[in-house]
């Protein structure tokens, strides 16, 4: 009798039997009961996390009540306000320095007073200007303090200020109320204009120098997906002036010809001197750029299951997994970041935040060829969206409402605006099946935990991961979707894109991203050490008459600012990491290296007088010294006058010495993106992902993973009704069978559940 079929039938039986159990234990159990953190990861910092925390409500209302009360100016809900009152653009929570942080946290210090930062618009002043001030301390406020200054060097011109939803409505009004209708027949007859059919989007930045706020609307139909239906018409609206009487057309575009406004389009159209191209009206869903799917449901697509719930700990702005812990926030105008992030119960990191998602558009069209969206000005944080289960994160995500309080003097959550989850990658982290000499198997599955956030800023959809692997590895990713901006397509345009309908010119443009990586590598004092590989011709030693090609390690201390600053195509060391002042047990430095990963396009040229307030994007990698007073790459100021940029980055790179100092990664990923018809409907994210890796190197004395307790092994020699027994009581990695063989055909059927 063969005895294979029969243990087969048995593994089967046994397994779904134990799977059954499984589900009736985990069903009556809390899904927290289970989770045992190692002793390095349990939670005893005290609430220490919380010196990162974004603001609360309270605090937020707090913070306007104080300003409301001790300014001695009025100010104008944000919502409502004109250009020429004060109001409170937005509120941030202001992070202490760095030294204070470190005290308290590893020295027992105290805690540092807990303050927010306050972006005022003082639009009725003599001298109008942006103001910045730190108010605190939370919760019951008693003081502010003028930072504008300190900050930037001076004030801040009014001009530079991130246009609020307000002038975007005001502007709206002016083009219905005054624009649209110095033009009836050509509004009427060739754009089908009701008054509410029409959908604008502006361009950034607004002019040609400093002190310019004159901007490009393009005209779209207001359907779904209307970023896809553009009409042909474009309108450039001067909006300078804090008197929104004085707001005036300095030109209108249509369909390939310039026009000084809408009167002389008018006077065109009716003497019959435009060439006319009448787009097709759209339905209300949009048509090719609806969303809706276009098949029925069928069978579901795969879940993932928890057989004994999750195995992170979420605590107020901290998460803690499998040797890893971080707290973590959201910033207004930056988006997702990070503070005190550890591995093992050391500090790898001390900060790792989003800096700035820029693009870079062409076009044949004046709105197209003009823009340069720095978004961050528009609030990556600020515009985070919520988060759909089981589409953007797992239905076993743990989801998370933020605060932010922007254009109002409420604060407004965002529910299941974060989500936070371990994922089962499919693969492998490391496996090795020996059938040489010993015959066994081990492997550990790639299981990590992924922190998200989606922001959805105008047409594009950014997904930002934060990824925390067994092996000691984090990983800063970045996904674009949505819909791709569009032209109207007409003439020569074909030399800027390709077209996607009838009258759509898929635009192309560049993604560009900016990351701050603020390591700690064994202390705050780190150096950065490049190592990469030639190779040498060398004489083989048992045969001198023949050569052999070898590579060799080539190894470099990078000394300087200068040297360690990258330009964005330029070659780069292959291995560049921060060395520790320590060793491990081999004798080498400590080390976290820095992996990019990225398909940038080119950057503008340095020639452009726009281009030092994006000077970042000029680095795929650029290291420096940390400096409170460099605290971002960029500003949110740049956006609306880079001809004087309030910060630029080029600024930072001074050629001073970085050995043995705390050290800033400011790490640039991107893109080109050239959009084509299968970005209709929208962009997917495959094939546009792009971002870094921080990868230990040398830090430990081997990978720390192979402590991992989701480990398997096996052996020819263990038996394989051993393997059920233990894995049905005891829920061991130990499986094992009669023989390797049997085992490998058995194994695809039975499966045991590890811990």
């Amino acid at each position: 009798m063969n005895l294979k079929p029969v243990l087969i039938l048995l593994g089967l039986a046994l397994a779904t039997i134990f799977a059954l159990v499984c589900v009736l234990l985990t069903r009556e159990r809390s899904p927290r009961t289970c989770q045992h953190l190692p002793p390095e990861q349990e939670d005893t910092e005290d609430g220490q996390s919380l010196v990162f925390a974004d603001l609360s409500a309270e605090e937020m209302s707090q913070v306007v009540r104080y300003l409301q009360g001790h300014l001695g100016v009025p100010l104008v809900e944000a919502s409502r306000a004109k250009p020429s009152e004060n109001c409170i653009a937005w509120l941030d929570v202001q992070v202490p320095a760095k030294a204070e942080v470190l005290r308290f946290l590893d020295a027992g210090g105290a805690r540092p007073p807990r303050e927010a930062l306050a972006v005022l618009y003082f639009g009725k002043q003599p001298e109008p200007n942006i103001t910045e001030l730190v108010v605190g301390p939370l919760p019951r406020p008693a003081y502010h303090r003028d930072v504008t200054v300190h900050k930037y060097g001076g004030k801040v011109p009014y001009h530079r200020r991130p246009t609020l939803a307000v002038e975007y409505k005001q502007i709206g009004g002016f083009l219905k109320s005054q624009v649209f209708p110095s033009a009836p027949a050509f509004m009427q007859q060739v754009m089908e204009y009701d008054g509410a059919n029409l959908a604008t989007v502006t361009a950034a930045p607004r002019g040609f120098q400093s002190g310019d706020r004159v901007t490009w609307f393009v005209l779209f139909q207001n359907v779904s997906g209307f970023f896809l239906h553009p009409v042909g018409l474009e309108v450039l609206v001067d909006h300078s002036s804090l008197d929104i009487s004085e707001w005036a057309v300095s030109r209108v575009f249509y369909n390939g010809q310039y026009y000084r406004d809408m009167v002389q389009l008018e006077s065109a159209y009716m003497q019959g001197r435009i060439s006319v191209e009448k787009v097709r009206k759209a339905p209300r869903d949009g048509d090719f750029s609806s969303m809706k799917p276009r098949a029925p449901a069928a069978a579901p697509f795969p879940l993932q299951f928890e057989p004994q719930g999750p195995r992170y700990r979420v605590r107020n702005n901290q998460v803690l997994f499998q040797g890893w812990s971080f707290a973590f926030g959201m910033s207004v105008s930056r988006g997702l970041r990070l503070f005190d992030i550890r591995h093992k119960g050391e500090r790898v990191a001390y900060e790792i935040s989003v800096q700035e998602a820029l693009s870079v558009y062409g076009s044949n069209c004046p709105a197209g060829m003009s823009t340069r969206y720095m978004d961050g000005s528009f609030g990556l944080g600020r515009y985070t969206s919520p988060l759909v289960p089981g589409v953007d994160c797992p239905y076993l995500a743990t989801f998370v409402d933020t605060l932010s309080l922007s254009d109002s003097l409420r604060p407004k959550k965002r529910k299941a605006s974060l989500c936070i989850f371990e994922q089962n990658l499919g693969s492998p982290l490391r496996r090795h099946y020996s059938n040489l000499q010993s015959l066994y198997y081990g492997g550990l599955v790639n299981s990590a935990l992924v922190l998200r956030s989606i922001a959805t800023v105008g047409n594009y959809d950014y997904v930002w991961d934060f990824i925390f692997y067994q092996n000691g590895a984090l990983e800063g990713k970045v996904q674009a979707t949505g819909y791709p901006s569009s032209s109207f397509l007409h003439g020569d345009g074909l030399r800027y894109g390709n077209r996607l309908w009838e009258h759509t010119l898929g635009t192309i443009h560049t993604h560009f991203v900016n990351y701050k990586v603020d390591l700690d590598v064994a202390g705050v004092k780190n150096s950065l050490m490049a190592h990469d590989m030639v190779f040498e011709m060398t004489q083989a030693p048992w045969s001198p008459e023949q050569q052999i090609e070898r590579p060799r390690l080539t190894k470099r201390v990078l000394d300087t600012e200068d040297q360690a600053a990258f330009l964005l195509h330029s070659k780069m060391p292959r291995y560049i990491y921060f060395a520790a002042n320590s060793k491990n047990k081999w004798g080498h430095q400590r080390g976290y290296r820095i992996q990019i990963t990225s398909s940038a396009g080119d950057h503008i040229p340095e020639a452009s007088s726009m281009e030092r307030a994006i000077s970042w994007a000029r680095y795929q990698l650029a290291v420096t010294r940390r400096k409170e007073e460099e605290p971002t790459s960029t500003s949110i100021y740049n956006q609306n006058d880079p001809w004087t940029p309030t910060v630029a980055f080029a600024d930072f790179i001074n050629n001073e010495t970085i050995t043995n100092e705390d050290l800033v990664a400011w790490i640039t990923a991107g893109f080109l993106h050239i959009p084509h018809s299968e970005d209709i409907p929208n962009t997917v994210t495959v094939g546009n992902s792009v971002g870094f890796l921080l990868r230990p190197y040398n830090y430990y004395d081997l990978d720390p993973s192979i402590y991992s307790q989701d480990g398997v092994f096996f052996t020819s020699e263990q038996d394989f009704t051993t393997m059920v027994t233990r894995c049905g009581q005891r829920h061991q990695a130990d499986c094992s069978a009669s023989n390797f063989q049997l085992f490998s055909e058995v194994v695809s059927i039975f499966s045991c559940p590890v811990t």
